[in-house]
């Protein structure tokens, strides 16, 4: 993200908060964490990570003895509610100007989000043995970079090989986006922010050639990798920690921290526990379910 802005010439620093930002209000768990908490919460507000991320920069974070939270600009809290994937998307708080445009940095770290965890979940994809290598010789982005590779490099291993070939794939897509950004500047005739509050559409894309080629891989990644059976009775185990996790602390509250419990006057009984295990790790989630149903655990 940080390349692309500088590339641009567009804020850095803005783009880094955003990037640094943008997950602080992901679940344990990932996707699967969410929609179960989500699920949890109907009736209640439901959850967002976007918006739980805005509420932990605005309310949870305690750093200063005047006032909660971080105390962030206007455009950092706009681009962090803003931010929009195929995975995320959320309402966004009328005092962000819902009806404008996000920024350009916003819009820079959507796409490098996307750039990142395609290329690196297909890293761990191969590392896990989940999807083969012989497979993604059918897929067009990738056979392209490896005839490159290997055109360039001999007697590379195999963990050389797919490293270089990832690289180049960040390199290609990074590149096409920088291009194509600064052509839809120039037609677009963007000299201001405000010029780019008053877009529909958004201005950060990939040309026509690289958004058609990314297609065949993501939908491979999503076939083959997110939808593989393993993943699958993961998540599906994940999913049933956290209900049990959720039904229990709604039950028995004292069972969560104090610092979480005195918010309980202010969002209310179901809004905390929500925020207390939206706000775990894996493995904090992992240990605690151990701790709590584990009769041989240590508590």
């Amino acid at each position: 993200a940080r390349t692309i802005a500088k590339a641009l010439r567009l804020n850095e620093d803005l783009t880094e908060a955003l990037a640094l930002a943008h997950d602080l209000g992901h679940t344990p768990f990932g996707h699967a964490g969410e929609e179960t908490l989500n699920r949890l919460m109907k009736g209640h507000g439901g959850f967002n990570h976007n918006l739980h991320t805005l509420k932990i920069v605005d309310e949870l974070e305690e750093r200063y003895p005047a006032f909660p939270g971080l105390n962030l600009t206007w455009e950092t809290r706009e681009g962090i509610v803003k931010h929009t994937t195929d995975f995320d998307r959320a309402r966004t708080p009328r005092e962000l100007c819902p009806r404008q445009a996000p920024t350009l940095e916003a819009q820079i770290v959507d796409i490098a989000d996307e750039i990142a965890y395609d290329n690196h979940d297909l890293d761990d994809g191969l590392t896990s043995g989940l999807i083969l290598e012989s497979d993604l010789k059918k897929i067009a982005l990738w056979s392209e970079r490896e005839k490159e590779v290997l055109k360039e490099y001999a007697n590379l291993t195999n963990q050389q090989k797919r490293y270089l070939i990832i690289r180049a794939l960040i390199n290609l897509q990074v590149t096409s986006l920088i291009r194509e950004t600064e052509d839809n500047l120039k037609r677009e005739r963007i000299k201001s922010f405000t010029d780019v509050k008053k877009l529909k559409s958004k201005i950060v894309s990939f040309n026509k050639e690289i958004r058609e080629k990314r297609e065949p891989l993501r939908d491979f990644l999503m076939r083959n990798l997110y939808l593989h059976h393993r993943v699958i009775r993961m998540s599906t185990k994940y999913r049933r920690f956290m209900q049990q996790l959720f039904e229990m602390y709604i039950n028995r509250m004292e069972l969560i921290l104090p610092e979480n419990r005195k918010h309980i006057k202010q969002d209310g009984v179901y809004r905390v526990v929500c925020d207390y295990i939206a706000g775990m790790t894996d493995r904090f989630a992992l240990d605690e379910y151990k701790k709590l149903f584990d009769p041989d655990e240590k508590v």
